[in-house]
C-alpha cells in the first residue's frame, strides 16, 4: 500500500529516523489556507479497557489509542492551562453558567481539547510533525479490530476476535489535516481499512462519504473544523473508536447509530448548533451516557429483505428432508459486556425467545438442531412451544450440569434436536462425551494434553437414530458444538474426530437394528419425549417396512452444528477429505495416542450442504469476527442436496456492526438445507479407512 500511494505521487512521510515513529501524511490539493481556528488533539482520554464506566482524566494522562504504532505517548507532552471561558468565536461560554454544578468534569476535558485545536497550528499534517519529533517506533503492527481474548478464559462467547488473515503494517495512521480539501475519495476507505487514526480536520468538506464505515479498525477520527451538517448513520460500524471529535462543523443532530460506539471515551460536539438534548447529556454526564442512551432508543428500522432460497436440484424424487441447524445465543452469554453495541432490551431473552421461535416455525423443517440452548429454556420454552407444530425433542447439556445442583444446572447450555413426529420415529439415541472418551482411551488416558487441554472441555453432541413412518428409510442426525477458543485447534480436532469415530461405531451398530414392525406403536410415545400436542390432529401415512442396511455409511447421515472452525483447519479437513495425517499443524507439539501417531480418518464421504454453491458469506456476524463457522454435513452417497437457504441481505449490513440486534436474535445465523433421499440401488457403501490402526480404540 505505501508503494502504491508512492508510484501515484501522493506526498508520503516517514518522520524521524528509521527509529521513530513511521506516519504517513498525504499531500492532496493545495495548501490549507490560514484559518483562525485550527483543530488538534493533545490531550485525549485513555482505558486499559472498554468497560463502561467513565473515567476523569488529568491534564498529564497519556494519550489514548497507545496499543497503535506511535502509542506510548501523548500527542502533545505540554497541556495548556484550561480555560472554560474561551470559545472558538471569543465569547463567553455560557454552559457552565447555565448548568451550574451539572457540568462534568468530562465536558470540562472536551472544552479543553477545543480550545487546544484551534490554537494548534496551521500547517498542513499538524498531527504528523508533532508526532514525528517525540514518537519512538515500535516495530510493525499486527493489524486486527482487537488483540485474541485470554487463553486463560474459558467463556464461550470470548472467541476469536481477529477478522481474517493478519496483515502487517509499518503505520497505522494518515493525516490529512489542514489541506482545504472538499470531499475525499471513498477510495480512500476501502484501500486503508488497516487504518487506526485518521486526522481529516481543518479541511473544507461538506460530508463523510458512507464508505467511511469500512474503517472498522479506527480508534481515533478527528473530523474538526470542517463545514459538516451530519453524520452519516455508517458511523456506527466503527465500533473501535475511543475518540470522534467533530468540533467547529454546523452538526445540528447525531445518528442513532452512534449508540453502536460502545468503546467511545470522547465524542467532541463543542462548536456545533447541537440538539440541546444531546448536548446537555454529555454536559451533564460525558460522552459515554449519550452512546447509551443513543443505543437503548434506537428504533428497530426496516427489516432486510428475506433470505433468498437457491435451488440446486429439482430431479424428481420419491423422498425429501429438510434440516435447519442454529446457534441461538444462550441466555447467560447475552450480556452486555460481550455485545455492548446491542440495546439491552434487544439482549434480554424475553425479546429475542419470539424471533428465534418464530423463525424456527417459519422454516418448518423436519429436523431442527438448536445449539446454546439451556435446561431451562428447553423444558419450559422450546419442548412446549414446538410440540404445537408437530415437534418432539431430544436434549443434552454440556456435562458440566451433571456436577451441578439443580438450581445451577437448569442454567447449563447444550444441544437440542426436534424432529416431526408425524413423519419420523426416534429409534435410539447418544450422547457423546468428549472429554469423557477422551481420557478413557486406553491410548489417550495418560497424555498430558488430554487431561490438560481436552478433558476441561465439557462439550457433547447428541446423535439421534430416526426411521421415517412411510418410507421406511432411516436416518442418523449429529448435533454437535465444537469448543470455541483460537488457541485450541488441536482440541477442536480431536473432539472431532472423537465425534466421527464414534458415530462410526454407531453407525455400524444401528445397520443391524432391529426392522419397527408396530409403527403406530411409536405414535404416542417416542424414546423419552413427551407427546406432541398435535399428534391427536395427525393422520400419519400408510407405515412401510424398515429399510435394510448393509453397513453405517449407507445410512443417510447429517451433522449439524457450531464447529467454531473454518476453511482450512483440521477440523474442515478432516471431515471433507475423510482423513488428516497426525502431524497436521493444528496438532503441532500436542500428543494425543493413535490420533498424533497414526492420524484420524472417518468412513464417510461427507459434504457441505453449500458445497455445491458459494458457501455463505458469514455465519457468525460481530463487530471484530465475520466468517463461517457453522455447517450442515451431509453423506454424499446416501443424500443429494435440492436448496439452501441464502445469505443475509448485503445492503442491510451496511449500517449494521453486529448482531444481535432488532432482527436477529443471535450472532449466528440459521442454516436450512433441502435434501432428497437416494433410492436403495443408488445408495453405495463407502469403503472405511482407518489408515494403519489395526483397530480403533476409544
Amino acid at each position: 500500500m505505501f508503494g502504491q500511494a508512492h508510484q501515484q505521487g501522493q506526498h508520503m512521510m516517514m518522520n524521524g529516523a528509521p527509529g521513530h515513529q513511521r506516519y504517513m501524511q498525504m499531500g492532496m490539493g493545495n495548501k490549507y489556507p490560514q484559518h483562525n481556528q485550527q483543530q488538534h488533539h493533545s490531550q485525549q482520554p485513555h482505558h486499559s479497557h472498554h468497560h463502561h464506566q467513565p473515567q476523569n482524566h488529568t491534564a498529564g494522562h497519556p494519550g489514548m489509542g497507545h496499543q497503535h504504532t506511535f502509542s506510548s505517548g501523548t500527542m502533545s507532552n505540554a497541556t495548556p492551562h484550561f480555560t472554560p471561558s474561551i470559545l472558538h468565536s471569543g465569547t463567553p461560554s455560557n454552559n457552565q453558567a447555565s448548568l451550574g454544578e451539572a457540568v462534568s468534569d468530562h465536558w470540562q476535558q472536551q472544552l479543553q481539547l477545543a480550545t487546544e485545536a484551534r490554537a494548534a497550528s496551521s500547517a498542513p499534517h499538524h498531527h504528523c510533525r508533532k508526532e514525528g519529533v517525540s514518537r519512538v517506533n515500535k516495530g510493525p503492527v499486527e493489524v486486527s479490530p482487537e488483540h485474541s481474548p485470554s487463553v486463560g478464559n474459558d467463556e464461550e462467547r470470548n472467541r476469536a476476535t481477529t477478522n481474517g488473515e493478519i496483515r502487517r503494517q509499518d503505520w497505522d495512521a494518515m493525516d490529512l489535516s489542514g489541506q482545504g480539501l472538499r470531499a475525499l475519495s471513498p477510495s480512500l476507505f476501502c484501500d486503508y481499512m488497516f487504518l487506526g487514526k485518521l486526522f481529516i480536520d481543518n479541511n473544507r468538506l461538506t460530508r463523510l462519504d458512507p464508505s467511511l464505515g469500512s474503517l472498522r479498525s479506527l480508534t481515533h477520527l478527528d473530523a474538526s473544523n470542517n463545514e459538516l451538517v451530519d453524520v452519516p448513520e455508517e458511523i456506527g460500524m466503527l465500533v473501535n473508536l475511543k475518540s470522534l471529535l467533530l468540533f467547529d462543523n454546523n452538526i445540528h443532530s447525531l445518528p442513532n447509530e452512534i449508540g453502536y460506539l460502545y468503546k467511545l471515551e470522547m465524542l467532541g460536539v463543542e462548536g456545533n448548533p447541537l440538539d440541546e438534548d444531546m448536548k446537555d447529556e454529555i454536559i451533564r454526564k460525558g460522552s459515554r451516557a449519550l452512546v447509551t442512551h443513543l443505543r437503548e432508543n434506537t428504533a428497530a428500522g426496516p427489516p432486510p429483505n428475506e433470505r433468498d432460497w437457491h435451488i440446486l436440484d429439482e430431479t424428481p424424487t420419491s423422498e425429501t428432508l429438510s434440516v435447519l441447524s442454529y446457534n441461538i445465543l444462550c441466555d447467560k452469554y447475552a450480556t452486555s459486556s460481550q455485545y455492548g453495541y446491542t440495546p439491552s432490551e434487544v439482549l434480554s431473552w424475553n425479546y429475542r425467545k419470539d424471533i428465534i421461535l418464530g423463525e424456527v416455525k417459519d422454516h418448518d423443517a423436519d429436523i431442527v438442531c438448536l445449539q446454546e440452548v439451556d435446561q431451562e429454556r428447553y423444558n419450559e420454552f422450546f419442548r412446549r412451544e414446538l410440540s404445537f407444530q408437530e415437534y418432539r425433542g431430544v436434549f443434552s447439556p454440556k456435562t458440566r450440569a451433571k456436577t451441578m445442583a439443580d438450581k445451577e444446572a437448569k442454567f447449563v447450555d447444550g444441544c437440542a434436536t426436534f424432529f416431526k413426529s408425524s413423519k419420523y420415529i426416534l429409534l435410539d439415541k447418544h450422547v457423546i462425551d468428549f472429554a469423557n472418551t477422551a481420557i478413557n482411551r486406553p491410548d489417550m488416558k495418560g497424555e498430558h494434553d488430554t487431561f490438560n487441554r481436552v478433558m476441561p472441555r465439557d462439550h457433547i453432541a447428541v446423535v439421534t437414530f430416526f426411521e421415517n413412518r412411510a418410507t421406511g428409510s432411516r436416518l442418523i442426525v449429529v448435533n454437535v458444538h465444537i469448543y470455541w477458543h483460537p488457541a485450541f485447534k488441536d482440541v477442536k480436532l480431536v473432539q472431532v474426530a472423537i465425534m466421527l469415530e464414534q458415530i462410526a461405531r454407531l453407525s455400524d451398530r444401528w445397520a443391524k437394528h432391529p426392522a419397527c414392525t408396530d409403527k403406530a406403536a411409536f405414535q404416542h410415545g417416542e424414546l423419552d419425549t413427551e407427546p406432541s400436542l398435535a399428534d391427536n390432529h395427525a393422520t400419519p401415512d400408510e407405515p412401510a417396512q424398515s429399510q435394510e442396511y448393509l453397513n453405517g455409511t449407507q445410512i443417510p447421515l447429517l451433522i449439524c452444528g457450531d464447529f467454531n472452525s473454518t476453511i482450512g483447519t483440521g477440523v474442515y479437513d478432516l471431515i471433507t477429505q475423510g482423513r488428516v495425517s497426525g502431524d497436521h499443524s493444528d496438532l503441532v507439539n500436542h500428543s494425543y495416542g493413535n490420533f498424533t501417531r497414526d492420524g484420524m480418518a472417518h468412513p464417510f464421504k461427507l459434504k457441505s450442504a453449500y458445497s455445491g454453491t458459494d458457501e455463505l458469506s458469514f455465519t457468525n456476524y460481530t463487530p471484530t469476527y465475520s466468517g463461517v463457522i457453522d455447517y450442515i454435513w451431509y453423506s454424499a452417497n446416501a443424500l443429494q442436496v435440492r436448496g439452501v437457504l441464502g445469505d443475509i441481505d448485503l445492503d442491510y449490513l451496511s449500517k449494521v456492526p453486529g448482531f444481535p440486534n432488532h432482527h436477529f436474535p443471535s450472532d449466528h445465523v440459521a442454516l436450512r438445507a433441502e435434501f432428497s433421499v437416494k433410492s436403495r440401488k443408488e445408495i453405495k457403501a463407502v469403503e472405511a479407512k482407518f489408515g494403519p490402526q489395526k483397530e480403533r480404540r476409544s
